[in-house]
């Protein structure tokens, strides 16, 4: 039976996903009537989708020498709506870019604000470092404290895009939040290939220098389409460092 293989590549992840569609068809499988999504599978592919995205960016244009920011409002500083705090991040990002150009460097960025269910505000920021970088970012915020850390990398950044695209509804602490990134951020084209059979369920090929991540191995059939799926991330046992991407585009192994 016929399928289609979509390997999305970064410097240190593969993310691979594997799905029969009617194009290709299915022969010898047996096919479930086809659904319509309810609003429950609707908010919970948006939210999917929110999130893998930003898992695509961050693998693709950021690593773990780069910073992720909160930034604080003090008591009486905090806005009283969302609309204000967009205007609070505006006039930050305004210096960001300022300083960032007079250093001859390029600002790349992602950021949710979230305000909790107790009314305290902060910023979360995902944002390449330079040189300087934690002292523009200090003479940038006027609102309160700034906490800056290394990117943490678990999954390959899996967890971080999921911590910075979080809404309401993943996290009930929230009581409202807002996600955006800069527009500098792109993502590779997915490779796609179709295959004329489909693979040992649970099994998968694992190239030399790569491993399958924890807990990434998803098998089923589509409520909506009615069709099997598989996906999974492939994950390097020794990361290449940023300097390197280039050189890993072209000697990177075939999987």
């Amino acid at each position: 039976m016929s399928y289609m293989c979509k390997r999305m590549r970064f410097r240190n992840a593969i993310e691979v996903y594997e799905y029969h569609t009617a194009k290709y068809g299915a022969p010898g499988q047996e096919r479930q009537e086809k659904k319509k999504a309810t609003p429950e599978q609707m908010t919970k592919r948006n939210r999917y989708n929110r999130e893998r995205l930003a898992r695509w960016k961050i693998r693709n244009n950021f690593d773990v020498d780069d910073y992720f920011t909160r930034l604080s409002y003090e008591k009486d500083k905090r806005p009283e709506s969302m609309e204000e705090a967009k205007e609070d991040w505006k006039a930050f990002l305004q210096i960001l870019r300022r300083e960032y150009k007079k250093r001859g460097a390029e600002l790349k960025w992602m950021r949710n604000i979230e305000v909790g269910t107790r009314g305290a505000w902060h910023i979360h920021i995902i944002v390449n470092r330079i040189p300087d970088t934690d002292v523009i970012l200090a003479k940038a915020w006027k609102h309160g404290q700034i906490q800056n850390q290394l990117l943490y990398q678990k999954g390959e950044f899996e967890k971080l895009a999921n911590y910075i695209t979080k809404t309401p509804e993943t996290d009930k602490r929230l009581r409202e939040a807002n996600y955006s990134a800069s527009r500098n951020l792109p993502i590779p084209e997915p490779e796609k290939k179709v295959y004329k059979h489909w693979k040992t369920w649970g099994k998968v090929r694992v190239p030399k220098g790569w491993e399958v991540e924890k807990d990434s191995l998803h098998e089923g059939v589509n409520d909506l389409t009615g069709y099997q799926y598989r996906s999974y991330t492939l994950i390097r046992t020794v990361r290449l460092p940023k300097q390197e991407k280039k050189k890993a585009k072209k000697k990177r192994e075939r999987a």
